[in-house]
């Protein structure tokens, strides 16, 4: 076994382990509303969602993680020696960011970590920004930031409109029952979504180390575009969001369930299939969106239906600074990280 191919296998693992921790972090994303109304215990509850994780390999294509690996950075511009490192500071810096949010229960974005940390690397290792970032992919993805809870708001204070209007002659007990069973199927639409939108970003980082170190015949295209992400790919990032999910992350299903704004089945329903709605289509567009700021948005448009002081803007708040941070913040990790793992290799150059 080649160096190279060592590397590349060793950054195979990192991205699994940023995947992982896409899950246990994002894993509220999926089950806050289910577990807060307690339609299903915790247990159940990562189940159901780890399920729909990794099923979604079968429905939804691979535009996003095209996106991800092949129109956000030229990866061709920078020196090949150096690529590798690129890509695994990039992985390292994001994976930095989600423990930090993790730790003080802030729903951040993993997806946001990673673009943030591989676009940090890369300035690093090239010194600049002049053509190396791509405007196209950038652009999109930034403007999703504000775009995605936007519609998560928007779309659920409808929903939840709309079920006040059409269920309004029923009695809460009725209304309570039927969204119970209701939250099981929104639960599995959101988690499908998620897995089908997240699971993605992880594959085209995996796919360009592959194609990076010349691995199973893949190459990278013109302007560093990214090749046919392979199947194993596909379903060695839909396990890995899948097992990490399944490990939970009750700090943040706390601030997610909870201290925004106090749910009912009715409104986790509305919250969750509007969150659903956003992803699919977000999906299917190749469009890298944070499955956190989408149904955080879609959480606290289901509250502004009661009254506004039924959200704790405080809390959002918070959680809005902690978006803001989420991309420079990962950047400077990864710069950072690329700047020791340089110093290592030189080191241990020296020594052998």
């Amino acid at each position: 076994m080649t160096t190279t191919v060592a590397i590349a296998l060793l950054i195979v693992f990192i991205a699994l382990i940023f995947d992982f921790t896409n899950g246990f972090h994002d894993a509220a994303n999926s089950i806050a509303t289910v577990v807060s109304t307690r339609v299903l215990s915790p247990r159940y509850a990562v189940i159901w969602a780890a399920t729909f994780n990794f099923i979604a390999f079968a429905i939804f294509g691979t535009r996003v993680a095209k996106t991800i690996g092949g129109d956000l950075v030229r990866i061709d511009l920078i020196r090949e020696d150096l690529r590798l490192y690129v890509l695994c500071a990039g992985l390292i810096g994001a994976i930095i960011w989600n423990l930090i949010t993790w730790y003080l229960g802030l729903p951040t974005s993993s997806s946001h970590a990673l673009i943030g940390g591989y676009g940090g690397a890369a300035i690093a290792a090239y010194r600049g920004f002049s053509g190396l970032l791509k405007p196209d992919g950038w652009i999109k993805t930034l403007i999703f930031i504000v775009a995605s809870p936007v519609i998560g708001f928007v779309l659920g204070f409808a929903l939840m409109v709309a079920v006040y209007w059409i269920f309004h002659r029923w009695t809460p007990s009725q209304v309570d029952k039927t969204f119970r069973r209701g939250q099981l199927f929104s639960a599995a639409m959101y988690s499908l979504g998620h897995g089908g939108n997240d699971a993605q970003k992880t594959m085209g980082i995996i796919t360009v180390v592959l194609a990076t170190a010349g691995m199973f015949n893949l190459q990278l295209g013109e302007k560093g575009s990214l090749p046919a992400i392979p199947i194993y790919v596909v379903l060695l990032a839909h396990a890995a969001i899948a097992l990490g999910t399944l490990s939970g992350g009750w700090r943040i299903v706390h601030t997610m369930g909870s201290k925004i704004t106090k749910l009912r089945p009715v409104g986790g329903f509305s919250a969750e299939t509007a969150g659903a709605v956003t992803l699919f289509g977000a999906t299917f567009l190749g469009i890298p969106v944070s499955t956190t700021h989408t149904i955080t948005g879609a959480i606290t448009g289901v509250g502004s239906t009661t009254r506004l002081s039924a959200v704790k803007w405080r809390v959002a708040g918070r959680i809005v600074w902690a978006w803001v941070l989420t991309i420079p913040a990962a950047a400077f990790f990864a710069a950072l990280s690329f700047l020791l793992i340089g110093l290592v290799a030189a080191i241990i150059g020296k020594t052998s």
